[in-house]
């Protein structure tokens, strides 16, 4: 299974991610191993999304990271944070 990922970040930036190990991940994110969000931390797991299909995950990620996904987002996945 992939998860796409959305992360709140200590400036009240956003970081959108995917990953088959959404754990794993979320620890790396954690110990500043990930360069965008390695200098805003602490991170908050916001919202997530399951996908069977590698390549759907993916296409997800990248919609969320477009102009109209972000607002989609913004809207509809995180919008009580």
């Amino acid at each position: 299974m992939w998860t796409v990922y959305i992360l709140k970040c200590s400036d009240n930036t956003y970081y959108t991610g995917c990953t088959h190990d959404l754990n794993e991940r979320l620890k790396r994110h954690h110990k500043g191993q990930v360069a965008y969000t390695s200098p805003r931390l602490p991170v908050e797991l916001v919202h997530h999304s399951v996908f069977y299909d590698k390549y759907k995950a993916y296409e997800f990620e990248k919609y969320l990271k477009s102009g109209s996904g972000r607002a989609f987002a913004k809207k509809r996945l995180y919008s009580f944070s």
